[in-house]
């Protein structure tokens, strides 16, 4: 029977304890390898879940567990209590993303018009026009097959797999590539970099209903992603490919929207020629990013009346033609006729494929600058708005059209009625100024997650909001998106040329999500693999058939898309591959403790007063630039800590949650490890005296409830027999790096007989210790903080492939050169700032 004050104990100690179990070697192992053994030690499987809930074994586990540590000559210890479970777990409240009810989603209806579906919204100027330059019409059956392509096209990808599946697959609220390919490292270890700790899951922000069925297909599918390399690589080329086509879809998007509308010049004015409509556009597309740097935020009140406007011109000038030329172009919703269509000609009907996928552009933007909105808003809007005024839209183009079959161009603006077509003429120019400025938005959000995951080089990052995090500006990649857009007008200078690039970037983009979400599916979602199949067969086999279209006019213009989305496809990768190396460089030449605790705890140096905050990038392990410190400078600091900046895969990191502690060697050395952690759309660059403030306190929470579980331990060990605090003891204890042996939560006896002095003066811990560790914290705070950097480089070995070097030494060398420096991004005071600089040879 267990004792009434040990029952009442291991409740109060239940939240901080890990059910996590590892092995040791007494006297052999170091902190690094304590650490190590809890991460594959954790109960990824069911029979291993059980277990820990169950709280014990059976009799039959106990001996074969006890055989097996005669025969390793290993101390199974108990759960483990790391300090950063402890700290991750004690949070007073969750944080959740904002739920909205009905009411408030009814009002962001109308404010999703601008930044959402800006792009879908301008489709019907362009569709048909690019369609009809690949397929000579010769009776109103080729329009009814067109506009059946166009029908079924918005149905079944907007509108199936976007609104009513993809949006599902958010992570938190956050849309786009890589927040699907976050969303699965969350639940599987497939990231490239090793800089995941188990304690960055229990983050509340990483809170995922997981339904239970199919649940043995799941953890097959999760253990193959974790233990096989292959998988985790193609998992990542598939994602920058992916994101790779999204930004040359931002490229695309603003020369493509405004010159369709620009068109219109020609229509209404005959002597405006095609030279003259390219000026123009540059003109708008100048103007459109010079006032990309205000945010959403600042002229976000214009954009939604002004789509709402657009949309019911659509919807308008549909409802007129039908009355007009009336209603057979109804026909068309049956699907025979898109067999028909390829039945008279099957080439040219092949052919206007790419065209017809025009229609569908902006599905992949509604996802990406999902961060703004909710899902249910999104879905509302587009189910009950924008669906029925685009589809009135080509309804009544198809009508205008079968009844003048000779005018295959211009159809949109030639089918406005004369009265209205000047103010149409002005509000869908300013549709498509709204949708390329939309676009872009996504492709800011999109870089920042990139940047956050270590996919793509540092760049200068501005928040344009105080009330919306999310809405970002980046001034190189706004600068950078104009030149390309530019060139693209002035190269090419024509809708029916830039509309087969367009297609292409879109259907990009649209297959790499399709593969993901089908991955969240049977990952995360654990849905039945006939409904898997069935989403993954229709979809993809769809997009690959559009595809196939494209890519047989890629010599129209698709290869120079083709081209510069491989570009970017390589910077990404490259940055990747770099930053891995270094990271694993780093964690191999890391100072063991053995040498630190040689060193005593002065460190073979003077101990001057002040905190010294040494940025690194590890989260396990002293780095080696610790050690150039401790030879270059003729003092150290009192107390160090070693920060590590770290982006979790999340949205947000709640402040509460933002830092994790640990010592780091004995008590009396006065060194602790620090992680703080910040999701993709966290603002990083916080106020010095702020940050140091919190991270003070934050430290001062951790040395406390570390001395409230030595002393709860302590009171419970002092009511029991000598038997059971052995045994309580031992699942407590931690070996040492130098063969000691000493706790992170209580003060405990050395299990196997070992004499309780080994265990120093770190083990003992009162209220007089408690003060004085907190008087030391504090007057070293206000010795003055002093933030220690690292620039660690890398080089190719001599004896390494040409290729290697020449990535590594020649163009990871060169985007690191030009990318935005960690000092920058940490707002670092210079007056407080000592550096240092080490090259790792790889």
């Amino acid at each position: 029977m267990e004792p009434e004050n040990g029952g009442v104990v291991r409740r109060r100690l239940q939240k901080t304890e890990s059910a996590e179990m590892r092995w040791v070697v007494p006297g052999g192992a170091n902190e690094d390898d304590e650490i190590e053994s809890s991460d594959d030690g954790g109960s990824d499987t069911p029979a291993a879940a059980s277990g820990s809930r169950g709280g014990g074994c059976s009799d039959e586990d106990d001996g074969y567990e006890e055989d097996e540590m005669l025969r390793q000559r290993l101390v199974r210890t108990g759960p483990r209590a790391d300090s950063f479970d402890v700290e991750a777990l004690d949070v007073p409240g969750v944080y959740r993303h904002q739920e909205f009810t009905l009411g408030s989603c009814i009002v962001l209806t109308l404010q999703t018009l601008g930044v959402v579906f800006g792009d879908v919204g301008t489709s019907p100027l362009y569709t048909f026009d690019v369609m009809f330059n690949n397929y000579r019409i010769t009776a109103k059956e080729d329009v009814l097959g067109a506009l059946s392509l166009v029908i079924y096209t918005l149905i079944l990808i907007p509108f199936l797999k976007y609104t009513l599946i993809v949006l599902w697959g958010n992570d938190d609220g956050e849309g786009g590539t890589f927040a699907l390919y976050s969303l699965i490292c969350r639940n599987a270890k497939a990231s490239l970099l090793p800089n995941q700790l188990p304690s960055d899951t229990r983050i509340s922000s990483f809170n995922l209903k997981v339904p239970s069925v199919e649940l043995e297909r799941s953890l097959k599918i999760k253990e193959r992603l974790e233990t096989s390399s292959m998988l985790k690589k193609l998992l990542l080329m598939l994602v920058l490919f992916g994101t790779s086509m999204v930004i040359a879809d931002g490229v695309v998007t603003p020369a493509m929207s405004v010159m369709s509308a620009v068109n219109g010049l020609k229509v209404g004015i005959s002597s405006v020629n095609e030279g003259e409509v390219v000026m123009i556009t540059a003109a708008f597309l100048i103007v459109l990013f010079s006032l990309q740097r205000f945010g959403t935020s600042k002229v976000g009140l214009a954009v939604g009346p002004a789509l709402f406007v657009w949309f019911c011109c659509l919807a308008g000038i549909g409802i007129y033609n039908l009355r007009i030329y009336g209603s057979e172009v109804f026909r068309a919703f049956n699907p025979v006729y898109i067999y028909y269509y390829f039945e008279r000609n099957p080439t040219e009907a092949w052919m206007s494929l790419g065209g017809c996928l025009l229609c569908a552009t902006g599905s992949e933007a509604m996802f990406a600058d999902l961060c703004y909105f909710s899902v249910k808003s999104v879905q509302l809007t587009f189910v009950f708005l924008v669906l029925p005024c685009l589809l009135l839209g080509y309804l009544g183009q198809a009508a205008f059209l079968m009844e003048n079959l000779d005018k295959s161009q211009q159809i949109f603006f030639l089918s406005i009625p004369s009265e209205a077509f000047w103010p149409v003429v002005f509000i869908a120019t300013l549709a498509a100024l709204i949708a390329s400025r939309a676009m872009t938005t996504a492709i800011f959000s999109t870089i920042k997650q990139a940047t956050a995951l270590g996919c793509f080089p540092r760049l200068k990052i501005i928040h344009t909001s105080r009330k919306f995090m999310g809405q970002i500006y980046i001034p190189v990649m706004n600068w950078f998106l104009l030149v390309s857009c530019l060139a693209f007008v002035a190269v090419f200078g024509s809708i029916n040329e830039i509309g087969n690039a367009y297609g292409t970037a879109e259907l990009g983009v649209m297959m790499m999500t399709t593969v993901l979400v089908t991955i969240i599916m049977l990952l995360i979602w654990q849905v039945n693999i006939v409904i898997v199949l069935c989403f993954l067969t229709l979809f993809l086999g769809l997009e690959l058939f559009f595809f196939s279209s494209v890519l047989g006019s890629a010599a129209d213009g698709s290869w120079v898309l083709l081209v510069f989305a491989a570009v970017l496809y390589l910077v990404m990768y490259i940055w990747n591959y770099g930053t891995k190396l270094k990271y694993e460089t780093e964690v191999k030449q890391k100072l063991s403790m053995d040498l630190l605790m040689q060193l005593g705890c002065n460190l073979g140096t003077v101990r001057a007063p002040g905190i010294g905050l040494l940025y690194n990038e590890l989260v396990r392990g002293v780095p080696a630039i610790f050690g150039h410190f401790l030879t270059t400078l003729p003092a150290m600091h009192s107390m160090i800590i070693f920060v590590c900046i770290k982006w979790v895969p999340v949205p947000v990191v709640p402040q509460n949650e933002r830092f994790l502690f640990r010592r780091v060697c004995p008590k009396n050395y006065h060194m602790f490890r620090c992680i703080a952690r910040y999701g993709y759309k966290d603002v990083r660059k916080e106020n010095t005296q702020a940050f140091e403030q919190r991270l003070i306190e934050s430290l001062e929470k951790f040395i406390r409830r570390e001395a409230q579980e030595r002393s709860l331990e302590s009171d419970h060990n002092d009511e029991t027999d000598s038997e059971e605090e052995i045994a309580s003891s031992s699942s407590r204890v931690l070996v040492g790096p130098n063969g000691s042996i000493y706790s992170l939560g209580v003060p405990l006896a050395e299990p196997g007989g070992t004499d309780n002095s080994a265990l120093g003066s770190s083990m003992s811990f009162d209220g007089s210790s408690l003060d004085n560790e907190l008087s030391f914290v504090h007057k070293a705070k206000e010795s003055g903080v002093v933030y220690l950097l690292g620039h660690g480089d890398i080089r190719a070995r001599k004896e390494s492939f040409f290729l290697k070097k020449l990535v590594i030494n020649y163009f990871y060398a060169f985007l690191r050169r030009n990318c935005r420096r960690g000092i920058a991004t940490l707002s670092v005071p210079h007056t407080r700032l000592m550096q240092v600089a080490m090259q790792y040879m790889v």
